[in-house]
Order: C-alpha cells, then sequence, then structure tokens
C-alpha cells in the first residue's frame, strides 16, 4: 500500500451499541487497523476508539470492502466473540458486482488459499499447502454487462472472496488486485459486507446485523 492512502472522511456510523458490543458500519478505503507508518495511521479502529477508547479488534475487512464489523467493548467479550469467529459459529454473508454474466443460479468455490509471498499481501490457490476455503454464491440479478451476487464465506481467510471470484471467472468489479481490463472500471471495490450473525455474548441469544448495500 503506497502513500497515496486517502481514507474518506464520513462520520463513524455505529449500527448497535450495549454493554458488550459495538457494531459499525465500515466506509470503503478505510483500514480496519492501522497500517505500517504514520501516514497509515487513520483506521476504523482509531476512529472507533476516540469516541470508545475501550473498543477491542475482533474481526477485520479489507480496506476497500464495506460493511459490518463488530468490535468488543470488555477483554472478556474480544475472547468470547474471537472463538465464534475462530469455530465458524459466525454467519457472514456479503453483496459484490462481479464482471460478466454468470451462467448458473448458485455454487460454491472450494479452493484452498495461501500468501502470494512474492506479491504479498495478494493470496493465491494452492492445492498442496493453502489453507481450506469455502464460498457459497447466489445470483441476485443481472446488472448490464456485470452481475450482483450474495456471497457467503464459510471460512476466514484473506481475500478469500476476491480470489474465488477471480477464479471463477468473474472477477469483482474495481478489485485493484485481482481485476483487469473492463473490470477495474469501477469508482471502489464493489464488496460489501451486508449482515452478520452472530450469538451475542451476554445470553448466547442469536442477533444479526445488517447495513444496507452503498452500490
Amino acid at each position: 500500500m503506497s502513500s497515496d492512502y486517502n481514507p474518506p472522511q464520513d462520520p463513524l456510523k455505529v449500527l448497535h451499541l450495549d454493554d458488550a458490543l459495538i457494531v459499525v458500519d465500515k466506509p470503503a478505503g478505510l483500514l480496519s487497523v492501522p497500517g505500517r507508518g504514520e501516514h497509515l495511521a487513520d483506521c476504523l479502529m482509531a476512529r472507533l476508539q476516540a469516541a470508545h477508547p475501550e473498543a477491542l479488534l475482533v474481526h477485520r475487512l479489507d480496506r476497500d470492502t464495506s460493511g459490518v464489523m463488530v468490535f468488543a467493548r470488555t477483554p472478556e467479550v474480544q475472547r468470547h466473540l474471537g472463538l465464534q469467529f475462530e469455530r465458524r459459529h459466525t454467519k457472514k454473508s456479503y453483496v459484490a458486482r462481479v464482471w460478466g454474466h454468470v451462467t448458473e443460479k448458485s455454487g460454491t468455490v472450494d479452493l484452498p488459499l495461501i500468501v502470494d509471498w512474492p506479491n504479498r499481501p495478494l493470496q493465491k490457490v494452492d492445492h498442496e499447502n493453502g489453507r481450506s476455503a469455502v464460498t457459497d454464491w447466489k445470483i441476485m440479478r443481472v446488472e448490464g454487462e456485470t452481475t450482483r451476487l450474495r456471497l457467503t464465506p464459510h471460512t476466514g481467510r484473506s481475500h478469500q472472496l476476491r480470489v474465488h471470484m477471480k477464479e471463477l471467472g468473474y472477477p469483482i468489479l474495481g478489485d485493484p488486485f485481482y481485476a483487469t481490463g473492463p473490470a477495474l472500471d469501477a469508482p471502489r471495490l464493489m464488496l460489501h459486507s451486508e449482515r452478520l450473525r452472530l450469538r451475542h455474548p451476554d445470553g448466547g441469544e442469536p442477533v444479526t446485523f445488517a447495513s444496507k448495500c452503498p452500490f
């Protein structure tokens, strides 16, 4: 990531706040956590902690992905939520616009991923050494030369949705890492964390948080 980092200055949008959780709507273009160097210090974590100093990280979204992120308000809640993510007890769904007309109505991508070390932070498929990565997808609608999909990851690998869509032959619009040609012609990465379902740390009741897709 170069020094041209220029994150949006949208006001912090809190979707839910209680004694255990803070759920926010991350804008595209803003880092989840600080990067290396002072010029990458501005991030969602820093902005949230300016208002809620006790906020603790649970998971991340890529800089160019928008949508639902949950933070913990105590170390105990952080551990509780961390285990839910680790054990795949959470359910996440994303909206993506991809280049091309997807021909099937739905499907699953099951391709193991590993970091592409010479080109990091890029990831790549590696059937021998990669870690399991599974994504369900379903068509929402066709829009011109593109298709809107709902993506449901069963694992949480770095760049998983982006690589899986590229491997399927339908790269996500505006993806600076994995898209080429006309698929790059978009104002942003067309990937949005639309919905997150988890068990509330206080009592274990299932709760769902949602953010309207901005594209």
